[in-house]
């Protein structure tokens, strides 16, 4: 039976708190307090990151990745524990799908879980209510000025070179990798910061787009408007996180750093083509 003490304890629980203790779970807890990332009083830090709203995010997606999306994580002990890092991924999926399912696996990394930050399109910020939950999980606009002072925090920072050009490209073209930018090259010699690259297979699948509608897009002020499935549909996903990659010395030309910015691209197709290896169905 309950006593009165609980049902006293059980009434004085908002809705809101209730919703949270059923989520955020001891163990989950226990995973935040080993995660190395420093925050204010109140739980956030300079670039609007809230380590409670970070739990909720990880609990609600906890059945999405394990079920939903069936994530297979391969490499994760190629992530370091501490320190700076930059893990560049190939883009896909319409939705940034494939930039959750990777900060939840380094997040819940059993080597080291780590609260990854996640560059992002200038867009997303403008939608109203969602700029401010990407910050509040870790998501900050992709300005390389933003990046590099995260990196002397020494934060692991997500990096899709391929930007939007990887994200709205068509289902015909799945895992053909379009044009890297070199931002991230130039972040990785001025800060001397360690790449690791990753090859993602499935989220060209959970959003397959037909056809994009250009001028609707152009007259919206959106960078494209698929056409496809409204929601993700669930396709087993893969990652393979490789073994870091290394790069130093002084700049001499642009075309030196597109040269190394080519040797990643092809280590992410190595690790594209080994998902889709592993792969025994899409669904």
């Amino acid at each position: 039976m309950i006593n009165i003490e609980t049902l006293k304890h059980l009434s004085a629980i908002s809705p809101r708190e209730e919703i949270y203790q059923r989520i955020v779970t001891p163990e989950l807890e226990e995973l935040f307090a080993r995660i190395p990332k420093p925050v204010g009083t109140f739980g956030y830090d300079p670039w609007g990151y809230n380590e409670n709203t970070a739990k909720l995010a990880l609990g609600t997606m906890k059945w999405m990745y394990e079920h939903y999306f069936r994530v297979t994580a391969n490499g994760l002990e190629n992530i370091p524990e501490r320190g700076r890092v930059l893990v560049i991924p190939n883009h896909s999926g319409q939705l940034p799908m494939d930039g959750v399912l990777i900060g939840y696996a380094m997040a819940t990394n059993p080597h080291g879980p780590r609260a990854a930050r996640a560059m992002i399109e200038r867009f997303f910020p403008t939608v109203p209510w969602l700029g401010n939950l990407l910050n509040s999980i870790g998501a900050v606009i992709g300005d390389p000025l933003n990046c590099s002072k995260m990196l002397e925090q020494e934060e692991p920072i997500i990096v899709f070179p391929e930007g939007i050009r990887g994200s709205g490209k068509l289902y015909k073209h799945r895992y053909q990798l379009q044009r890297f930018g070199n931002g991230f090259m130039h972040l990785a010699l001025q800060h001397k910061t360690p790449i690791v690259p990753v090859g993602v297979v499935g989220c060209e699948e959970t959003m397959p787009s037909l056809a994009n509608l250009w001028p609707l897009a152009r007259l919206l002020g959106v960078p494209y408007i698929p056409v496809g499935p409204l929601l993700p549909l669930p396709a087993r996903v893969y990652l393979n996180f490789g073994e870091p990659m290394y790069f130093e010395g002084d700049v001499e030309s642009e075309e030196n750093v597109t040269t190394m910015v080519e040797q990643v691209k092809d280590r992410i197709r190595e690790l594209i083509d080994l998902g889709l290896k592993q792969r025994t169905s899409v669904y």
